[in-house]
């Protein structure tokens, strides 16, 4: 590049000596910088390309950035739009049909590996309330759908779906009404719901919210934990892209003090060099945030989608972004230029760096053990969310993590000073560059260094947090893998319910039952006459009921040890979990079966039942859905099942592996008898929802931060072989092998990132340890998981190291020895 016209600059140099410029430091800054940012647009196409590069590094940091200050504000929008929709919040329920009252039953079902959200409508007057998005109610046989799920419905390939939904789409939910463009959602017309059968509710409005899990001081560390972890990696990245073009600006300022700039104007000029990219990165980074916003609409993430207009930067954090990214540029290539020597006949950086030191060097990572030391211990598993300090632990992890930054350049150095001359010439040509580089290789790998280390401690914690958000539900999934509660008129239905999941494809055993209640018959009795009198709610209230299973042989010996049975045998299961005997449990014992106060039994009469002399107690079990029951268990020879009020089928299905959509087979069973889809699927485990979406959240984040990493890593390393092209092409023009060129840019890739790796794992199995002793867990690591985040870190390096090797053949081409 050619040196700026030594008599322009000549002119300007020192404005100080006459003027009043001399005694204004603002305008002495604002004229270098102005200076810096002219040599930046104005220095020939290398000087275009520098500049370039470090808009690219710091545009797709400040993309990252600006997308992490929009999900506060997509979370909302998300969150209220789902809360408008709500029928658990909406206030006192309505205990009587009026012109303004809906009956609602949800009906979310589950296709395949997609959630389905939907809600059974049946209204009960002649102005019922209308979700957001719907412009009409369904009528019965009728369904508005969101548009993802119209998709889906159309596509051939999902007859199974439509099966399952066979009601007419009459419209569109709109926008207002979904979580997200891709959401899964319909609103089906229905008749004959009832209020007090299923979760069937009475509403004459939508919205108000609905409950969540609660944020539990546990929660909070790691929601502070998963942004540190997301943003401090951008922050050190931005922070290199900066420094771009470092070795050809220092020889640039050199021939500026050549020409009388004295050393300070020199540095505030290089930071105005910096500015002007890091300028060009905010226009840059504000326009690839703009394209993410219109394309974000098109994506789904684990069923999780977003409307661009939801992803709306805070201004007060946009503001912030704009101004801190130009002032880091600025203050980074002033502290980056204390430990160059700029003269006038050159830059002293051709001779080996000093050795650093490393006592200040470990000041960073003890701040931040000494802020999070204080809160060892202090977070428990439940209380308010207040209760954490949450900027003090934000600050120690960011600390601890930073501390990383610091100890990597001396790690290096102290490594590579130490490899030896001898080996084969790729070696000794990578060890010899390292030596004379090693802040520049350090910087490389610190994105990388701090990523995996943050990545190792977050996990570290998900994993040692696990336990208090997941808890065992005792399904045993090994016996069935679904279940279905259905409710019946009588036990006949109860039978062709049966009948009918046992002939579906798919299903190799089913295990049915008749659920239902009894009450003491001479307690009932007086319960049903106050209720005629008007005073039976007291009286309801003093009745106790026991639980009443009607199976046969087989079934029963899934929910009790009953030893031997036979059409006729009653079996009483008493004193679940050490509570006292029931007395309503002794043989001889009169009870009925038509439980007052209880849905359809208003006006009937006693259904008398006798526990059999015969009848003997045993002790119950858990079934595979994780229900335990506890009551009479009879075969129906010995109570028939059509005696039961109201009772439910309560179902287990073993499913066939060898059919792939048995599932979904079952669930159009189910719909068929109950359009609500009454079907569950077996988990051993349950995890909290918040857990979940953060640890969603988490991936999410991480994806983004490994593709800007692997990008800028890219730029920052053609940065390197650029500014090295006219020495690349003067070893080849000189013999030198382009293998052992190309074995050379390997092996300076692979030293400093195996240096970051150690130091990330190290790092990052520190903080973890720290962070678990905060929340009051045991320390403790998942290797696999520690050697699956130092993989990925290495990965990326190596398949940036891989993308450079075609422009570096290109660089040691004869034409890189030609100059400007």
């Amino acid at each position: 590049m050619s040196a700026p016209h030594p008599e322009r600059p000549a002119r300007s140099e020192h404005p100080e000596r006459s003027g009043s410029a001399a005694h204004d430091p603002f305008r002495v800054w604002a004229r270098d910088l102005g200076l810096g940012m002219r040599f930046a647009v104005t220095g020939g196409r290398e000087g275009w390309i520098r500049t370039l590069l470090t808009a690219v590094g710091v545009g797709l940091g400040v993309a990252l950035l600006l997308t992490t200050a929009a999900v506060p504000a997509m979370l909302q929008a998300r969150s209220d739009r789902t809360s408008a929709r709500s029928t658990d919040g909406s206030g006192a329920e309505p205990t009587r049909p009026g012109p303004h009252t809906l009956l609602v039953e949800p009906a979310n079902t589950t296709y395949r590996w997609y959630d389905i959200t939907g809600d059974l409508f049946e209204p009960e007057g002649a102005e019922p309330p209308l979700p957001p998005g719907v412009s009409r109610m369904p009528g019965p046989g009728e369904m508005v759908v969101s548009p993802a799920l119209a998709s889906m419905l159309a596509d051939p390939a999902n007859q199974l779906l439509r099966e399952r939904l066979p009601q007419h789409v009459v419209g569109t939910v709109g926008a207002a009404g979904l979580s997200g463009p891709k959401e899964l959602l319909y609103y089906a017309g229905a008749h004959g719901l009832s209020q007090y059968v299923g979760m069937t509710r009475r509403i004459d409005r939508f919205g108000g919210g609905f409950p969540q899990d609660p944020w539990t001081p546990v929660l909070i560390v790691l929601l502070v934990i998963v942004f540190v972890v997301l943003l401090v990696p951008v922050g050190v990245f931005v922070a290199t892209a900066v420094r771009f073009g470092g070795e050809r600006r220092d020889r640039r300022l050199a021939a500026l003090r050549l020409i009388g700039a004295d050393s300070r104007t020199t540095r505030r000029i290089a930071a105005g060099e910096a500015l002007c990219g890091a300028l060009l990165g905010l226009v840059a980074g504000a326009a690839v945030f703009l394209g993410l916003r219109q394309a974000i609409g098109t994506f789904s993430l684990d069923q999780t989608s977003v409307f661009p207009s939801d992803m709306t930067p805070a201004p007060e954090l946009a503001a912030l972004i704009a101004v801190a990214v130009p002032v880091a540029a600025v203050m980074v290539t002033l502290l980056a230029l204390r430990g160059v020597v700029i003269e006038p006949l050159g830059v002293v950086r051709g001779a080996t760096p000093r050795r650093r030191r490393l006592w200040w060097r470990l000041l960073v990572p003890a701040a931040g053990l000494a802020m999070l030391y204080p809160l060892i211990g202090t977070v428990a598993a439940t209380g308010p969310a207040s209760s954490v300090n949450r900027p003090q632990v934000a600050a120690g992890a960011v600390l601890l993590l930073l501390g990383l930054t610091t100890l990597l350049p001396w790690l290096v150095q102290t490594v590579v000073v130490r490899l030896g001359g001898g080996g084969p010439v790729p070696w000794q040509l990578a060890s010899r560059r390292l030596q004379l580089s090693s802040g520049v290789a350090a910087r490389t790998v610190s994105g990388i260094t701090v990523a995996v280390a943050g990545a190792i401690a977050v996990q570290a914690v998900f994993a040692g947090v696990a336990g208090q958000f997941t808890h065992d539900t005792g399904q045993d999934t090994a016996s069935a893998q679904m279940a279905v509660d259905i409710p019946v008129r009588d036990g006949s239905q109860v039978k062709r319910v049966v009948g009918a999941f046992r002939t579906t494809e798919g299903v190799r055993q089913v295990m049915g039952t008749a659920e239902g209640e009894a009450a003491d018959l001479t307690v009932a009795a007086r319960a049903r006459n106050a209720a005629r009198s008007g005073h039976g709610e007291q009286a309801e209230d003093d009745l106790s009921t026991t639980g009443i299973t009607v199976g046969d042989c087989a079934t029963l010996r899934q929910v009790a040890r009953i030893g031997s049975c036979s059409p006729g045998s009653v079996f009483l299961v008493t004193g679940l979990y050490g509570s006292p005997p029931d007395p309503l449990l002794t043989p001889g014992h009169r009870l009925d079966l038509s439980v007052p106060g209880t849905p359809g039994a208003t006006g009937d009469g006693p259904r008398p039942w006798t526990i059999p002399a015969s009848a003997r107690t045993v002790t119950g079990e858990t079934d595979a859905t994780g229900y335990e029951r506890s009551g009479v268990l009879a075969t129906p020879e010995a109570l028939d099942p059509d005696l039961l009020q109201a009772p439910q089928a309560r179902i287990a299905i073993t499913l066939d592996p060898g059919v792939p959509d048995a599932e979904d087979l079952v669930r159009n069973t189910a719909v068929r008898i109950d359009p609500s889809d009454p079907t569950t699927t077996l988990h051993a485990t349950q995890e909290a929802q918040r857990y979940v979406s953060l640890r969603r959240g988490l991936m999410i984040g991480a994806v983004a931060v490994l593709v800007m990493i692997g990008a800028s890593l890219l730029v920052s390393m053609l940065e390197q072989l650029r500014e090295r092209r006219r020495l690349l092409a003067t070893l080849v023009a000189f013999g030198t092998r382009r293998r052992t060129l190309g074995l050379s840019v390997l092996w300076q890739a692979a030293v400093p990132m195996a240096l970051g790796l150690v130091l990330a794992v190290a790092g990052g199995l520190g903080l973890g340890a720290v962070l678990l002793r905060v929340v009051n867990e045991s320390v403790g690591f998942d290797w696999t998981a520690v050697a699956v985040m130092a993989g990925a870190g290495a990965g990326v390096v190596v398949l940036v190291t891989l993308l450079s090797l075609p422009p570096l053949w290109r660089m040691m081409r004869p034409d890189g020895l030609r100059t400007e």
